[in-house]
């Protein structure tokens, strides 16, 4: 009697099989923080996202310069050649002259630039919040990149699994027909169902690639492994288990939400600073001149018996007043579209608090949904095991046909892909729900290290640790037979 075909024996046929790679060394295997310490040091959007932040906060000397004083010097050198036609003849001149100067200016009122102050102070408290939220969004993405890896990693491995247990039917098919207990359906079935399995093995190795890949873009360094995460990691629902605390922890702290808050005074100030265009300025200024008598209108006069023989010097004190009365409506043109700039920005920062509302209560929801549909993907697994062996059973007795054999097969490694996608679900949703919250720290990450395995094998680890103890277990159980 043929023996059955169970996920024990095609998981222990996968692991065994030559297409099984070395088994990487523990000392170069990455692990989740150092993933993430990486990708803080070489991630060129992080890097993209200082420099921003950085111009940006220079708005705020460069606002403040408007307010405080303004010293300048200058010099200036002059020949100056001079013909002139007289009743006692024709006389020329030529007269060289140096005047050098320095002047300085004290703004007293100027509403207009006090409140581009306040603007640029906003926009660089604006600035600032950014760059944190793009700092916490590459908390997200390095461990979305690293635990796409571990799901194309495990994917692998049960396509692997399937392959073997799809290859070992076949091999079965062929000894049912060589002997003349099936016909050669039955091994067409199972060879298109082997080619299939292969054809998705050769798929999945591609996306295990693709996403290493990924990983060496966000770090700028190329990973031969990484630490797997055990299934032992605790699937709870989110602390407190209560949307509304989550939703008013993320109206207060929210990082892009609370740039929107700043984003709208920087445009509250700007249309203070457009209307303050029509008021008057009032400057103190002060200026030296010192140099060419000629050059600074002392002109030496025949008819006078005062000669200037010597530099003159010159200092003036005063105030400055200017009341702008017409300028083309740029003024009023100006106010109108700061209106407007103010009224867009109000609308963006609704618009963001909605959103955030959104995903806070859907990740809320998606997490409690994790909880739940890992539970029963693992469940799955069992049943499904259950019914390929009922299956198989009835296909040896002549009750079921190949079909049913290889659909039964398919199901199970169907149910073990949905397992493991259910338990990295989790992990990523968790961090996002957290992200909206404005809460995801790098402890995050550190408590998650906590549960990694440090010589994680996929083609070993992709099942559970009761499944795998089982697989193992029916798999010697067999070879004693």
């Amino acid at each position: 009697m043929l023996r059955q075909l169970s996920l024990a024996l095609a998981v222990a046929a996968a692991i065994s099989g030559p297409a099984l790679a070395a088994e990487m060394p523990l000392a170069t295997r990455s692990d989740l923080v150092t993933v993430y310490q990486e990708a803080a040091l070489n991630n060129a959007d992080l890097a993209a996202a200082r420099a921003d932040f950085q111009a940006r906060r220079e708005v705020v000397p460069q606002a403040r310069a408007g307010l405080l004083p303004n010293l300048s010097a200058a010099a200036g050198v002059s020949d100056t050649r001079s013909k002139v036609d007289t009743s006692a003849g024709n006389f020329t001149t030529s007269r060289s002259g140096l005047v050098y100067q320095a002047s300085l200016s004290q703004p007293l009122f100027r509403a207009d630039r006090w409140y581009q102050l306040q603007a640029a102070e906003a926009v660089s408290e604006q600035a600032a919040l950014e760059f944190s939220a793009a700092e916490q969004n590459l908390i997200l993405r390095s461990a979305e990149a690293y635990f796409a890896v571990l799901r194309a990693q495990d994917n692998l491995a049960a396509t692997k699994a399937e392959e073997a247990a799809f290859k070992r039917q076949m091999d079965q098919a062929n000894e049912r027909f060589d002997v003349g207990l099936s016909d050669k359906t039955d091994v067409l079935e199972a060879q298109a169902g082997f080619d299939t399995a292969r054809a998705n093995r050769i798929t999945a190795q591609r996306l295990v690639e693709e996403a290493f890949q990924a990983l060496t873009t966000l770090t700028n360094r190329d990973h031969g492994a990484l630490e797997g995460i055990k299934h032992t990691l605790p699937i709870l629902p989110p602390t407190p288990n209560d949307a509304t605390a989550w939703v008013d922890t993320a109206a207060q702290q929210n990082l892009n939400l609370l740039a929107s808050e700043y984003a709208v005074a920087a445009a509250e100030e700007t249309l203070r600073q457009r209307k303050a265009g029509h008021a008057p300025t009032l400057d103190a200024v002060a200026q030296y001149q010192r140099g060419d008598n000629d050059s600074l209108g002392f002109n030496n006069n025949a008819a006078s018996n005062v000669r200037y023989r010597s530099d003159a010097e010159q200092t003036s004190i005063g105030l400055q007043l200017n009341i702008p009365l017409y300028s083309g409506g740029l003024t009023s043109s100006q106010v109108r579209e700061s209106y407007q700039r103010l009224n867009q920005t109000e609308q963006q920062r609704e618009g963001l608090r909605r959103q955030v509302v959104e995903n806070t209560r859907n990740l809320h929801r998606a997490v409690n949904t994790d909880v739940e549909t890992v539970q029963a993907r693992k469940q799955s697994i069992i049943s499904n095991q259950s019914a390929l062996e009922a299956t198989e059973i009835g296909y040896q007795v002549g009750t079921r046909n190949i079909v049913d054999v290889l659909d039964a097969q398919r199901q199970l490694y169907s149910s073990v892909r949905n397992y493991n996608d259910a338990r990295y679900g989790y992990i990523i949703n968790n961090l996002r729900l957290k992200q909206a919250a404005g809460t995801l720290a790098p402890s995050d990450l550190e408590a998650l290290a906590e549960h990694l395995k440090a010589d994680y094998d996929p083609d070993r680890d992709f099942l559970p640790p009761d499944l795998a103890r089982s697989a193992e277990e029916e798999r010697r159980n067999r070879q004693m037979y």
